[in-house]
C-alpha cells in the first residue's frame, strides 16, 4: 500500500507544506492520503527541527543541508546538537519527576559515539555505557570522569577488563560467570585490595521485545547476560568475594527501537520477582535497578513510538508497583537511552549520480553512499524516509529507488520512494540516521567514512572529519 503524506514544517518562516510519497515494497494504486503538522511541541518527527527556507532548501538545526553538502562533501552526517541535548534533558527531568527513588540516565554510546559526543554526555550530566575498550578509551581521551562509565560487554577481553579497572570506571556489568572468574582474577593483580570494584549483574528477564529479532536481547536464547540461576550464582560468588567486589545491583535490557512500552512493565515485573528470591536465598538487597533502553524513535511517518516523557513513567511505575508487590525496598533506577537521544537527531546528505530507467520495473538513483555509510537497511531492511533537500518544497512526482554504490546488489537504501523530478546532482537527505549509521560505518569497497558535523542555531561545527584514501591505506604494509 502506498503512502501519501504532506509533510509541514513548522518555523519562524511560518509553515510550508511538503508532499512525499511513501511506499513499502508493494506498487499498487494509491488509496489513502492525510495530512499532519509536526511542531515542537508535539515531539513529532525530528522534533521540529527541520525547516523549509526561502530558497526551497531543507534547514536543519537553522542550517542550510545544500549549503552544508557544497561546503563539507557528501555523504554527509549532520547532528542537531540542540535536539540532542532536549532530548538528554527531558530524560533526566522525566526520571526525576516519576520516579521518587531518584535514579541516573546513562547515555548507550553506542548508537552515536564521538569525542565531541562524549563531551556533550558530561555537560549534560548523564553517565556513559561504553560496551569496549575502544570506547572506553575515547570515553577517557575527551575527560568523561570514569566513576560515571558503565562497562558492558558479553566478551570483555583480560586486557578490556583490566583497562576499566585502572581507570576506576563507575561499574562493571558481568556478563557471565566466566567473566566473573576472569576479573577476580585480575582484579588481585591489577588494584590495591583496599578498593572494591562495584558490579552489576546483568540478568536476563525472559521478556521478547516485539522488534527485529537481531536487536531482541532479553529473551532466554541470547548470547548477554545470566539466566535466573546463573545470576543467583553470579550473587553468591560476588558476595563472597567482599573484599575486592561490591554488588551494586542488577541490569536487564529487553532490545531495541521497541514501540510497545507494556514489555518494559514485563520486565520489571520479572526482575523483582528475581531480586526478591535472591534476597529470600541470600539476604542481599539491591541498591540499583538497571532496566537498559530501547525505546523506538520515527523513520517512517507511520511510526508512533511512546514519547520519553511516557517511556520513563511506564518504567518508573512498573518498578514502583513490581516493588510494592515484593515489599521490596525501592532500589535506583538507572536508565539507558540511546537511539532515542540521538536517532532523530541526524540525518544523512547524499548527492544523487547515475540515474538508470528500467521501464516498466523500476528507476533507480544511485546517490555517492550507501551500506557503508548506512547498512541497517541492508542488516535489518530498515526502512527510511528521504527527501530532495534542493527541492524541498516541490511536489513528488515519480517513484524511485535510491540505491547505494556499494558492488552489492542489495544495497538499497530505500526502495520505491515518491520525490520530486530526481535530477543527477540533487542533495538527498535520508532522515533519522543519528543512531547506528556512524556507528556501524565501514570501508566496504575502500570507500572513506563521511564526516560528522554538528549544528545549532545556525552554527556548525565539524566533529569528525572525513576520511581520506590516504587514511585507507595508513596501517598497511606492502
Amino acid at each position: 500500500m502506498e503512502r501519501y503524506l504532506t509533510w509541514g514544517y513548522r518555523g519562524l518562516r511560518g509553515c510550508l507544506c511538503i508532499n512525499i510519497n511513501f511506499n513499502k515494497r508493494l506498487a499498487v494504486k494509491p488509496v489513502w492520503s492525510f495530512i499532519v503538522f509536526w511542531g515542537v511541541l508535539e515531539g513529532v518527527f525530528l522534533n521540529g527541527i527541520l525547516q523549509v527556507n526561502d530558497k526551497q532548501h531543507l534547514e536543519i538545526g537553522g542550517c542550510d543541508t545544500v549549503e552544508l553538502a557544497a561546503e563539507f562533501g557528501t555523504p554527509l552526517y549532520v547532528m542537531d546538537e540542540g535536539l540532542i541535548r532536549a532530548n538528554c534533558r527531558r530524560y533526566r527531568q522525566a526520571l526525576q519527576r516519576y520516579y521518587r527513588r531518584g535514579g541516573k540516565v546513562i547515555y548507550a554510546g553506542k548508537a552515536f559515539l564521538t569525542l565531541a559526543m562524549a563531551k556533550l554526555v558530561q555537560e549534560e550530566e548523564l553517565g556513559l555505557d561504553v560496551v569496549s575498550g575502544g570506547e572506553l578509551y575515547l570515553a577517557l581521551k575527551a575527560g568523561f570522569p570514569a566513576g560515571d562509565l558503565y562497562f558492558h560487554g558479553n566478551n570483555k577481553t583480560g586486557e578490556e577488563l583490566q583497562e576499566a579497572l585502572r581507570a576506576g570506571v563507575g561499574r562493571i556489568v558481568i556478563d557471565s560467570l566466566p567473566e566473573l572468574e576472569e576479573l577476580l582474577g585480575l582484579i588481585r593483580s591489577v588494584q590495591p585490595q583496599e578498593h572494591k570494584t562495584a558490579v552489576l549483574l546483568r540478568v536476563k528477564p525472559g521478556v521478547e521485545a516485539r522488534t527485529h529479532d537481531y536487536i531482541q536481547t532479553g529473551q532466554d536464547d541470547s548470547k548477554f547476560g545470566l539466566s535466573f540461576a546463573e545470576a543467583k550464582e553470579a550473587v553468591r560468588r560476588v558476595l563472597a568475594a567482599a573484599p575486592f567486589l561490591e554488588l551494586k545491583g542488577f541490569h536487564c535490557h529487553i532490545g531495541s527501537q521497541i514501540f510497545e512500552i507494556s514489555s518494559f512493565g514485563l520486565a520489571a515485573q520479572s526482575m523483582l520477582r528475581f531480586m526478591a528470591d535472591v534476597r529470600a536465598e541470600t539476604g542481599y538487597v539491591a541498591g540499583e535497578l538497571d532496566m537498559g533502553g530501547g525505546l523506538g524513535i520515527r523513520y517512517q511517518p507511520e511510526d508512533k513510538p511512546p514519547s520519553i516523557e511516557t517511556f520513563v513513567q511506564e518504567v518508573a511505575g512498573a518498578v514502583e508497583k513490581a516493588a510494592g508487590k515484593e515489599n521490596y525496598p525501592l532500589p535506583e533506577l538507572l536508565l539507558e537511552p540511546g537511539r532515542s537521544i540521538v536517532g532523530e537527531a541526524g540525518l544523512t546528505l547524499y548527492r544523487i549520480g547515475v540515474i538508470k530507467n528500467i521501464p516498466g520495473i523500476r528507476r533507480y538513483c544511485a546517490v555517492d553512499g550507501g551500506m557503508m555509510d548506512n547498512i541497517r537497511p541492508a542488516l535489518y531492511q530498515a526502512l527510511y524516509t528521504a527527501v530532495l533537500a534542493n527541492k524541498a518544497g516541490q511536489d513528488p512526482v515519480e517513484k524511485v529507488t535510491i540505491a547505494g554504490k556499494a558492488c552489492e546488489s542489495g544495497d538499497l537504501l530505500i526502495e520505491d520512494i515518491y520525490l520530486p523530478a530526481v535530477e543527477k546532482g540533487d542533495i538527498l537527505a535520508t532522515l533519522s540516521t543519528g543512531a547506528y549509521c556512524y556507528a556501524l560505518a565501514n570501508n566496504y569497497n575502500c570507500h572513506p567514512r563521511p564526516a560528522v558535523l554538528f549544528v545549532r542555531n545556525g552554527e556548525r561545527r565539524l566533529v569528525v572529519r572525513r576520511e581520506t584514501n590516504a587514511d585507507l591505506v595508513a596501517l598497511q604494509e606492502s
